[in-house]
This record gives C-alpha cells, sequence and structure tokens, in this order.
C-alpha cells in the first residue's frame, strides 16, 4: 500500500530549470556553515565546549527552553484549537496576534516586553509593590522564549487541526462523550503530529533566542546568560577569542541539529 502510494511521487519528473534556483537556495543555507567549520580551531575545541562558561551556558538554555516550551504547550494547544475552530474577523484576529512575534524583530520583542513588566512598565509598578521583580531574572529569559516560540507551535497544531477536520469529533459528540472527552481523547491524538512538530520547533527557537532576551533579561552569567548570548559575549571579546565564540556556536547549532533529527525520526516512525 505504502508504495503505491509513494510511486506516482517518486516518478515525476523535476523540471531542469528549478535545479538551478534550488541549488542556489541550499548554497545559501549551508555555505555560512562551511565557511564556520573552515574556520574553526578544531584543537580549541574540546576545552572552549567544557570550559565551566560553557556548560553553565548550555544547561541554563536547555532548562530555560524546555520550561518555555511546556508553557507554549499549556497556552498554544487551546489557542490554536480556538483559532482553528472559529471563524471570521475573531479567527483573524487571533491568528494575526499569534504570528506577530515571526515578523517583528526580537529586539522590539524585548521592548514590548520591558514596557509591560519593567519597573516603569504597565504591571511593572504593581508587581514591584508585591516584592516580584521579573526583567534580568532567569523568570525573564522564560518569558522571552515563550513570547518568540509560542507562533511556532500555534501555527503547527492549527495547521494539523484543520487538516484533520471536525468529522471525528462530531461523531464522538453525537455518541454522548462530553466536550472535555472529545478533546482529550479525539483532538490532541488527531492533532498529534503538529503538536509534536511544534513542540520541537519552539524548543529549538527557544533555544537560539537572543534579541528578546538580552533586552529584557541581561546577560548575567549563571542567571541570564543563555549559549546564544555566550556567544555574543564571547565573539566582543570579554575576556575570551574569536575561536572561543565560533566553538559555541558549534555546540549550539549541533544540539539544535539533534533536536530536529528526533523530530524527523518521530515522524518517520509516525508515518511508519
Amino acid at each position: 500500500m505504502t508504495r503505491g502510494r509513494e510511486a506516482p511521487v517518486r516518478g515525476r519528473r523535476i523540471p531542469v530549470w528549478l535545479w538551478i534556483p534550488a541549488g542556489l537556495g541550499a548554497l545559501v543555507l549551508t555555505l555560512p556553515f562551511v565557511a564556520l567549520l573552515i574556520r574553526l580551531d578544531w584543537t580549541s575545541v574540546p576545552a572552549a565546549i567544557t570550559s565551566p562558561e560553557a556548560l553553565q551556558a548550555l544547561s541554563l538554555s536547555l532548562s530555560t527552553a524546555a520550561i518555555a516550551t511546556a508553557v507554549c504547550v499549556v497556552l498554544g494547544v487551546p489557542l490554536a484549537l480556538v483559532i482553528a475552530r472559529t471563524a471570521g474577523l475573531l479567527a483573524a484576529v487571533l491568528r494575526t496576534l499569534a504570528t506577530l512575534p515571526l515578523v517583528l524583530p526580537p529586539l522590539v520583542g524585548g521592548i514590548a516586553l520591558l514596557s509591560l513588566l519593567g519597573r516603569n512598565g504597565l504591571f511593572g509598578g504593581a508587581l514591584a509593590v508585591l516584592g516580584i521583580r521579573i526583567p534580568f531574572t532567569t523568570a525573564a529569559v522564560v518569558i522571552a522564549q515563550v513570547f518568540v516560540a509560542l507562533p511556532f507551535l500555534v501555527i503547527s497544531v492549527e495547521g494539523a487541526l484543520r487538516t484533520v477536520g471536525t468529522g471525528h469529533e462530531s461523531v464522538a459528540a453525537s455518541l454522548g462523550a462530553r466536550p472535555l472527552t472529545v478533546f482529550r481523547r479525539v483532538t490532541l491524538p488527531l492533532a498529534a503530529p503538529g503538536l509534536v512538530a511544534g513542540a520541537v520547533l519552539c524548543f529549538a527557537r527557544a533555544m537560539g533566542e537572543f534579541g528578546a532576551t538580552a533586552l529584557f533579561a541581561g546577560n548575567a552569567p549563571g542567571v541570564t546568560r543563555t549559549m546564544p548570548l555566550a556567544i555574543y559575549t564571547a565573539f566582543n571579546g570579554a575576556g575570551v577569542q574569536e575561536d572561543t565564540a565560533i566553538a559555541l556556536s558549534l555546540l549550539l547549532i549541533l544540539v539544535a541539529v539533534a533536536v530536529l533529527l528526533l523530530m524527523r525520526g518521530w515522524r518517520a516512525d509516525a508515518v511508519r
């Protein structure tokens, strides 16, 4: 059955002229990484990526990205369901708001978060009265990561929900299943591929977040200095050399590639 479906796809011929822009696109994506590998001083890599500073930044990035991904799942799945199951102006507004962080510069996101939760922000003053300070803390790192990564999960889950439609949910409801049961036993399993893909992309985006984190959380070692900030600090010569920045970049690339390969392997298993 599977071979019968794949044969027509493999049998199609791609127009020859499409290979030229496709090849150029592949070069645009790969040549910068090739240049980075050529520039890298491989003798200094082990010491650079195992230094206490690098391991501290990597540990902070992994932990905050994991927390941010969990928050995105809790908030993003309901938001994606509302967008997918509504129409008209409400869906358009929610979809625009959900995708806005994708098209805005991350620095704008950092300024917006400061305007909301900073000392003189919309909620910052009230939080200060309660003794709560969010900017320039580890919590600020998580909030910044959620802000920039949430759209990836919402888009993936919404697309999956729109693809499966509402037929199965309607059947379950007609058989007497309660809305929560329909959501838990029907909607979530059907949207699982999009949910997993969105969560993985969300985690990878949170790992690579820089701009909003730099403005909203700062660059304190062990508190807010994630891997991207550690790379930026190293590249600007704050006590280390440029080779260290390149080695840390390689480490972050390897983590991102590993995450994406895990997602690809899961999707392949799901297809089988």
